[in-house]
């Protein structure tokens, strides 16, 4: 039975990686559906438009005046608005420190007290003035503005609303959100002088162009991977595509045919962008609070003007103002393949298991062979031309009882020590790259990148020198390794199903490492895992998402600090110590190595 588990692990390698690209089939995908019946989407007849349109370019005309002026002066003239509105108005600053740069600045937000409730829940309607993309957000804080004014007429709201205007899409709403649920560092963030109830749903507008548009892109990834109730997706998809005729989208993909393909490809990129669990939009500050929120985002060219879009967030508030509870009878862990077709986590879920499971096998496999005897190493040194005698089977003397096996005591200090070691040196990268200024960030991956190359050799010199390694070392030093690493990918798993996933296939090839005795097939693995090392894969990574090194070190920086994006920690202190453990073992060489080879050359 102990030859089972090394072909276990790569059957369950193989079973998890085929489940993925299956997932995509029409047998193991369904159709969305509305969970929620209070929701009624697309079920109202919306008056968005007509005159409202005047007073949105009336808006939009004094947004552009206030384009090259301060954060400050442009809260000035929108408090004035909000309050002329008769919304009660709100400001709020805040300061951020991230790779030696400085991130400041004020929000302002507006409460719209719903005549028929009583303070106790609300809707957010998000605004950033400078958009995801980094350009003026001219179109959507004008209708936010608008919507705001057109909102306050309307007699039929159990819910607040809130109007949020930051000035940018990746700190303001953060810092606005930590500060209503009272999270926040009083030394950086400022607490709000206005709160209303809890908050049930917030929708962001991300709307730049200046053009009119085909359709609506849906953002709906959250920090850290997580996902808002999919029957807030559900509704806006219902609305914008069953009531408005418009087209929606999701994950980019602005042309899906319904093909296996794009299905696949849609899968893929939200699985990338929740393993990288980086904030997607001004909605993702919220997810991590149970607020399900989502950024709508207009693209092409066609015919929808911006009071499709109000009559498309009109509707949705309509929605989510029906609401008797929180949203929670959907699907919270998802995988979308187009927008209205996904996978829940009882049917994907077993592909990241099964590579996590994969570790934990050999694991186990490696704790039982470090308890037997190395039968092969037993001959004497001394060189003899005599036959040995065969060796005589021992039976038990007892009937019915099987003989004893012979086991070999643990030690358990040195394999100890090593993982322990390499663990705690991951605490170098993750400080580091956290920390550093942004301009010496690439510099630093690449200093981090040869002392990952060089630390291995240095331990396998060291280790030789200091202790005597035996085989049995070797094999609890990387069944440990193993088992801290499949406890981790199984827990993460959960949470986090891309980020579990995508480490599980790229740390794969260490459940096979195994010291080698041939020089060249040393150098080859060697090789093998240099091309896999977590600090060399970032810069392919990077290439395949469009970005350069020194941007995605930054944003990596940045969600550490601001976010709390957990990724840097995954990535540096359970992948790589695993990662350095198997390189060592390969560079390191045994005394039973040498016994054997002594005993063969004899």
């Amino acid at each position: 039975m102990l030859k089972l588990p090394p072909y276990l692990s790569l059957v369950c390698i193989l079973v998890g990686a085929i489940w993925l690209v299956l997932l995509p089939l029409d047998n193991y995908s369904r159709r969305t559906y509305i969970s929620e019946n209070a929701l009624l989407p697309g079920q109202v007849h919306t008056y968005f438009g007509g005159s409202e349109h005047n007073i949105f370019r009336a808006y939009r005309r004094e947004l552009d005046t206030l384009v090259n002026e301060s954060n400050y002066d442009i809260n000035n003239h929108l408090e004035a608005i909000l309050s002329t509105a008769g919304i009660k108005v709100g400001r709020q600053n805040y300061t951020y420190n991230s790779a030696g740069k400085t991130y400041n600045g004020e929000n302002v937000y507006g409460i719209l007290q719903a005549p028929r409730g009583d303070a106790t829940e609300a809707i957010v309607l998000v605004a950033a003035w400078s958009s995801v993309n980094e350009t003026f957000n001219g179109n959507g804080v004008a209708l936010a503005i608008t919507l705001a004014r057109y909102f306050k007429r309307w007699s039929l709201w159990s819910k607040d609303i809130i109007i949020l205007i930051p000035p940018d899409s990746r700190t303001g709403t953060q810092a606005w959100v930590d500060a209503y649920h009272d999270a926040h560092d009083s030394n950086n963030v400022a607490s709000l002088p206005l709160k209303s109830g809890a908050l049930q749903g917030a929708i962001a507008i991300d709307y730049a162009m200046d053009q009119r548009f085909d359709g609506i892109h849906i953002i709906y990834d959250g920090t850290n991977g997580q996902l808002p109730n999919l029957d807030l997706i559900n509704s806006i998809v219902n609305i914008g595509g069953g009531q408005m005729g418009m087209q929606t989208a999701i994950q980019g993909m602005q042309h899906h045919n319904d093909s296996y393909r794009d299905r696949l490809m849609t899968m893929l990129r939200g699985m990338l962008k929740q393993g990288l669990g980086i904030c997607a939009g001004p909605h993702s500050s919220f997810i991590p609070y149970h607020v399900d929120a989502v950024t709508l985002q207009p693209y092409g060219e066609g015919w929808h003007d911006e009071m499709a879009m109000g009559r498309v967030i009109e509707g949705t508030f309509r929605s989510l103002n029906n609401l008797l509870e929180h949203l929670h009878q959907s699907f919270f862990f998802y995988l979308l393949m187009q927008r209205d077709r996904f996978v829940s986590i009882g049917t994907y879920l077993p592909s990241a298991m099964l590579l996590a499971a994969n570790f934990t096998i050999m694991a186990i496999f490696l704790w039982v062979k470090s308890g037997q005897p190395a039968a092969q190493v037993q001959m004497p040194v001394v060189a003899t031309f005599e036959k040995p005698a065969p060796a005589k089977p021992t039976f038990s003397k007892t009937p019915g009882i099987p003989p004893a096996i012979n086991s070999t005591e643990r030690d358990l200090s040195l394999p100890l020590g090593i993982v322990a070691g390499c663990h705690a040196a991951s605490v170098i990268p993750l400080f580091v790259l956290s920390n550093v200024p942004a301009r010496f960030l690439p510099g630093s991956l690449a200093m981090f990148c040869i002392f990952s190359a060089v630390l291995p050799l240095i331990i396998s010199y060291l280790l030789p020198v200091c202790f005597t390694q035996r085989t049995q070392h070797f094999q609890l030093t990387k069944s440990l390794s193993l088992l801290v690493l499949g406890m981790a990918l199984a827990t993460l798993a959960t949470l986090n199903f891309s980020l579990a996933f995508l480490v599980g296939m790229l740390a794969s090839p260490l459940t096979f490492i195994t010291p080698c005795k041939n020089t060249i097939s040393k150098y080859f693995v060697v090789a093998l895992l240099s091309a896999v090392a977590p600090p060399v894969v970032v810069y392919p990574a990077t290439h395949l998402a469009g970005s350069s090194v020194a941007e995605f070190l930054q944003q990596a920086s940045f969600g550490w600090n601001v976010w709390a994006v957990y990724t840097p920690v995954v990535i540096w202190c359970i992948w790589w110590p695993a990662w350095l453990v198997a390189m060592t073992n390969v560079l390191s060489g045994t005394s039973d190595d040498a016994e054997i080879f002594t005993t063969e050359k004899k």
